[in-house]
């Protein structure tokens, strides 16, 4: 098939991109190759057997030519990052949402015959995971209020009974609470792909990705990929900075494990017309991760609990996988320590740039961080 990779010189995309064209499949790949991502322009890793294009999904009339012609689409090009949304307000809604309403313009403008849209979704949709009361049972609570931020209350209380709750794998039901423009952003990309599919009769798909790492997570984007920051202050002898207390838990999946997904979908319509969630569901704390990674880079750092909270961070989240298990018979192969050590290889060959101290100023000056 003739397959559009929006994106496609990205983390996700390349990888996406190399599996498809082992697959026989003629890939097109169009990215504007951002300065925040690819600071030395077309990166080194971009397979040779796809056609690039470099344009921005923000121009219908470049984007109308790249979806000319295509068989299938995945949508991954995106401006990412929770804390720079919040003061890049509308470079996130441009590209991420008006660009995703290009892409859905220039299907209809080229007349084409899409067989299938497949979208990069986020967990960050979520705000709060799922979470368990012993009174109550399962509750969704809202957001942290910024009064209980401020007393370092990390831990949330039942919405009903004020009791303490549990984190508990958190399904695709559960109601969606945005808590970042990112976020929104996402969360509008998923629900206009989704409602296109459904109004022209074209099977789409929205993966919820949690929290992806592996080898060509951007070195040089400071507000996302939390693993490759950690690494990348661990190498150049700094420790990595971590908000509240270090015992967030989130979902780290392997980007091969997303990979995985991604090509089940496009070759099953089990899952067409869902949002399913894409993880490896199983839980680890932020602080773990740190030490993980140390110990794979064998250094003694020990890692800066800054006691500070981030606007539009979340306490909990991790995924409940039942939903694409069932529809597409995926299960995470790759488990946390043998991935994280790929990572690390993948960094050692990296220039390894730490720009966390300065993205955390960027941050404070706008009263994000306190």
């Amino acid at each position: 098939m003739n397959i559009l990779v929006t994106g496609g010189a990205g983390f996700v995309g390349s990888h996406t991109v190399d599996a498809l064209i082992e697959r026989g499949h003629r890939v097109r790949i169009f990215d504007n190759l951002s300065p925040q991502v690819h600071p030395n322009g077309r990166p080194e890793y971009l397979s040779t057997d796809a056609e690039f294009v470099q344009g921005d999904v923000r121009n219908l009339t470049a984007l109308t030519r790249a979806v000319r012609g295509m068989d299938v689409i995945y949508h991954f090009a995106a401006a990412v990052g929770v804390g720079q949304s919040m003061y890049e307000i509308a470079e996130y809604t441009a590209v991420n949402v008006q660009g995703t309403a290009n892409l859905l313009q220039a299907v209809l403008n080229t007349r084409g015959h899409v067989k299938k849209i497949l979208v990069a979704s986020s967990m960050s949709i979520y705000g709060e995971g799922r979470y368990k009361c012993e009174r109550c049972g399962d509750v969704a609570p809202a957001p942290r209020s910024l009064f209980q931020l401020k007393q370092q209350q990390w831990e949330i209380a039942c919405p009903n009974c004020k009791l303490a709750v549990i984190p508990v794998p958190t399904d695709e039901a559960k109601p969606q609470n945005c808590t970042s423009v990112y976020a929104l952003s996402k969360k509008m990309q998923e629900d206009m792909v989704l409602l296109f599919g459904k109004t022209y009769g074209t099977p789409a798909v929205a993966f919820r990705y949690f929290n992806i790492y592996g080898p060509r997570q951007s070195l040089s984007n400071p507000y996302t990929g939390v693993a490759a920051i950690f690494a990348s202050r661990l190498m150049n002898g700094n420790s990595p900075l971590i908000f509240e207390d270090g015992l967030q838990k989130r979902d780290f999946v392997s980007v091969h494990d997303i990979v995985q997904a991604n090509l089940l979908a496009l070759e099953s319509p089990q899952a067409d017309g869902f949002a399913v969630n894409t993880g490896s569901g199983t839980q680890i704390t932020i602080r773990e991760l740190a030490a993980v990674i140390s110990s794979m880079l064998g250094v003694n750092t020990p890692s800066a609990i800054t006691g500070k909270y981030r606007a539009g961070d979340i306490r909990h989240c991790f995924a409940d996988t039942s939903l694409i298990s069932q529809k597409l018979e995926y299960k995470a192969r790759a488990g946390f320590r043998w991935g994280i050590a790929e990572l690390v290889e993948w960094l050692r060959s990296q220039e390894a740039r730490d720009q966390a101290e300065e993205a955390f100023e960027h941050l404070s000056t706008r009263g994000l961080v306190a």
